[in-house]
């Protein structure tokens, strides 16, 4: 994404920058209807979207779609600017786009959410920027529950529900120059010498047994299907799929 140029058509190595005083004369044009005043400002704060989508770049998003969701937190934060308040554009607009791509991103997580509880995260997230500016600190997940009048429980999940995963490649820290991953922060519980060992007697155990009953607890046990399916798979009654099976478990008892 960093080396990428020409994004949705756009050359990014030509883009204006406009100066404050360029913004406030575009300002003055765009509320008396000139169009093409609007598209002039669009256009030179395309910077500050491009700028904001390398927060994303590991992300594995395409930059085309990430730039057009930009473009669109930017034309959202032009529509709701007002000039009154002595405050910058780019100040206002950055946490709209910001904001804008992050929905983007959880909407399309690869990890379904429901619509009812991204609702009631994203509630939860405004009462919990509300109750941020006007405290001082951060509210608990009790705090933000009240004012929602929801279960505290409710709240959690929903929040939890809409996190960013992170990928075990993501280094956390480096260690005398070498890099240090999620992955090899967390314990293997599964590759152990005990599952190692189990793997090892299983599969020295179904070779005692004969080809039809091994074909039948395969079916079962490592394929997940009914007795019923294997039956009809195999060619013969669930009854004797049953005996069958149980017949190859009490024979694999002893060599387990």
């Amino acid at each position: 994404m960093a080396s990428k140029v020409e994004i949705c058509g756009v050359n990014t190595s030509k883009l204006p920058l406009l100066t404050e005083k360029q913004k406030e004369e575009l300002f003055e044009r765009i509320k008396q209807g000139d169009m093409k005043a609007r598209q002039e400002f669009i256009y030179g704060n395309l910077r500050l979207v491009l700028s904001i989508m390398h927060r994303f770049s590991n992300r594995g998003e395409n930059a085309d779609d990430l730039f057009q969701i930009g473009c669109i937190g930017l034309i959202k934060a032009l529509d709701n600017f007002d000039t009154s308040h002595d405050v910058k554009f780019s100040t206002y607009a950055v946490p709209m786009i910001i904001g804008e791509i992050r929905r983007y991103l959880r909407d399309n997580n690869s990890i379904r959410v429901s619509r009812s509880m991204r609702d009631t995260a994203y509630k939860a997230l405004a009462v919990r920027e509300r109750l941020t500016a006007a405290n001082g600190q951060e509210p608990t997940v009790e705090a933000i529950a009240k004012e929602l009048n929801l279960p505290c429980e409710d709240v959690s999940i929903a929040l939890d529900a809409i996190m960013d995963p992170v990928s075990l490649q993501e280094p956390i820290y480096h260690d005398g120059g070498d890099a240090v991953f999620v992955m090899d922060q967390i314990a293997d519980d599964k590759n152990i010498d005990d599952s190692w060992l189990e793997k090892i007697s299983l599969k020295e155990a179904m070779q005692k047994l004969q080809e039809r009953e091994r074909l039948i607890l395969t079916l079962r046990f490592f394929r997940g299907k009914t007795q019923m399916e294997v039956a009809d798979e195999i060619g013969i009654s669930q009854a004797q799929v049953s005996r069958l099976e149980k017949n190859a478990l009490n024979h694999m008892r002893k060599y387990l």
